[in-house]
């Protein structure tokens, strides 16, 4: 069994080391430096959809979420309530705003929006609960609401004051 296996190791290095060409160059070389450099003067930009060109205009007609509130602050709370928020918002533009998706920066603060288009002018709503459980003293939650709104991405926050409850802390001896 030791035979075959230091065989079989000793063949494939043999291998590896005859597949490796000697006869080529190790560098580019200056001509092929220059060739490189050439392709990459005629390519200047990489195609990234998720990046927007420096020299894209903004769409006039995309849809603005005017928010009546970009913030709520729940104030003290006890801990482990679960309170909730809505907040409402306009299409301030003038083509049908959806919203894609609501992301909040914690798992204890949970976004539901409204899933249908909402006209220019029209108004939705995106309720906000948060749970306190395990929490304590002030907590700022954010709320990252993509939609096909110009700016892309627009972000709501609350904020609480989760009070002590007495019964953990320092004990004194």
């Amino acid at each position: 069994m030791k035979r075959t296996l230091l065989s079989a190791f000793l063949l494939s290095g043999v291998l590896l080391m005859g597949s490796c060409s000697q006869d080529k160059p190790a560098e580019a070389g200056v001509e092929g430096m220059n060739a490189a450099a050439n392709e990459a003067a005629a390519n200047p930009t990489v195609d990234n959809p998720n990046v927007a060109s420096d020299t894209e205009a903004p769409n006039p007609n995309a849809p603005v979420m005017t928010f009546a509130e970009n913030e709520f602050d729940f104030g003290d709370i006890k801990p482990g309530a679960i309170v909730k928020h809505t907040f409402s918002f306009t299409n301030t533009g003038k083509s049908p705003l959806l919203i894609e998706n609501a992301i909040a920066s914690c798992g204890c603060t949970t976004p539901n929006w409204t899933k249908d288009p909402i006209a220019p002018g029209g108004k939705g709503t995106i309720d906000v609960q948060f749970n306190s459980q395990g929490k304590t003293g002030i907590q700022n939650k954010e709320i990252s609401v993509q939609g096909n709104t110009q700016p892309s991405v627009t972000k709501i926050a609350i904020r609480a004051n989760i009070l002590s409850d007495g019964g953990q802390g320092p004990v004194r001896k």
